[in-house]
């Protein structure tokens, strides 16, 4: 009995070590993305560009980001998942190095496009991980959740303090050295799982008739496609949106320190709505954010002076909500087999929709303001509340007896 209980301790042990290096995987990725938007601002007055010129290098970057889950998810499925996570590491630490030394702006570019190529690896893979490692699977991805977004409020912060001491090169290459030496670290501490790429479950915790999943696949697209226009547009608008409205005269300092407390806001949300799939059936949660995201999207397009933030700290708690009870509800229709390819199918939609979101942004602002960039995201919002609605209303059934057969198993 000993034996039986330090080999299980022994595998308890591996798996929270596993999911502690994606948590940091997490944070990281974000936070790699977030250093060449701070960095460009130094490099206007070295190269004597203008923002706009400059700041076009890190187009292919994003779009890389996006594009690239999509092969990152089928080599994770067909080949290793924990080697794919050494590859994202390591290829990001490398993609830095390359943009610390780059001679001139082109090789810049190319570098930038090299990060986003391995950045785009960590959400298809390392969900996918979390995903099947979880035992409490709502608090652990709320927890992930949380990761991701401290790396987006750290990384313009650190990029900056680190541009000021060692200079601009050395803001990438500090965190160069950090994802190289975490990579080979991940690789020396956690076991290889290419023998498990054959054996892992073909079927999902729920399974759904041929038509069933069609549909839900269909409307899946939908939620992807309105989730990552509010998600996109909402996050990158928020600073100008309290700049604007507030309207009392606020420096930039404070306007960061608004937008920031609003962003914990969505990381407390992430925390609270962990437990509450634990409690809950997920697909009725699904609904019920979907619904909550759309009204406090609506209290933004009317709201103004100081009852803006916490109509923004009400939009923005389930706008982060959503995006873990999505990969909640996404695991429970999946099988672990498919996994890696189908949240590579969800995160290229939602992160090639940020191009279309900062495009989008542009062309409303300067027709009509953010009364009209903020009102064209509520019907785009109330995409997503149909979408969650009819998800709950086709698999609801499914769920019914499926809580009704777990005793009888």
């Amino acid at each position: 009995m000993s034996y039986l209980t330090a080999l299980s301790a022994d595998a308890e042990t591996r798996r929270r070590v596993s999911i502690g290096f994606n948590n940091f995987a997490h944070a990281v990725d974000h936070y790699v993305m977030l250093i060449f938007p701070t960095v460009v601002i130094g490099l206007m007055a070295i190269y004597g560009k203008t923002y706009a010129e400059l700041i076009a290098l890190g187009t292919a970057s994003f779009f890389a980001f996006g594009l690239f889950s999509l092969p990152a998810g089928w080599l994770a499925d067909r080949w290793s998942r924990r080697n794919m996570m050494a590859v994202f590491y390591i290829g990001c630490g490398v993609s830095l190095v390359g943009a610390a030394l780059a001679p001139n702006l082109i090789m810049l570019g190319v570098a930038l496009f090299a990060l986003g190529i391995f950045a785009a690896i960590y959400h298809p893979v390392g969900t996918a991980i979390v995903v099947s490692e979880a035992v409490n699977r709502g608090r652990t991805l709320a927890f992930n959740g949380v990761c991701g977004n401290l790396g987006v409020a750290f990384a313009a912060g650190i990029t900056a303090i680190l541009t000021a001491w060692v200079g601009w090169r050395g803001a990438f290459l500090i965190p160069a050295a950090i994802c190289i030496l975490t990579g080979i670290a991940y690789l020396m501490i956690v076991p290889d799982d290419r023998h498990k790429a054959a054996g892992r479950n073909a079927i999902p915790e729920v399974r759904l008739a041929l038509w069933l999943m069609v549909s839900v696949f269909g409307l899946f697209v939908l939620i992807g496609i309105t989730a990552g226009l509010v998600f996109n547009t909402i996050t990158i608008a928020l600073p100008k949106v309290i700049d604007e409205r507030i309207g009392s005269g606020i420096s930039l300092v404070v306007v960061g320190g608004m937008a920031t407390v609003v962003f914990l806001a969505g990381a407390v949300a992430q925390f609270t709505v962990g437990r509450v799939l634990e409690k809950y059936p997920p697909h009725l949660i699904f609904a019920v954010v979907g619904f909550f995201q759309f009204v406090g999207v609506v209290w933004v397009v009317y709201a103004t002076g100081y009852m803006l933030l916490p109509a923004l700290a009400f939009a923005m708690a389930f706008i982060y909500a959503q995006v873990t009870v999505n990969d909640f509800v996404i695991a429970r229709y999946t099988a672990d087999k498919w996994r890696a390819r189908i949240y590579a199918v969800r995160y290229f939609i939602t992160y090639l929709i940020s191009g279309a979101a900062a495009s989008m942004i542009a062309f409303l602002h300067s027709r009509g303001g953010f009364d009209l960039v903020l009102g064209v995201i509520a019907v785009v919002a109330l995409g997503f509340v149909i979408g969650t609605a009819m998800v709950a209303v086709l698999v609801n059934g499914v769920e019914r007896d499926s809580r009704i057969a777990q005793p009888a198993e």
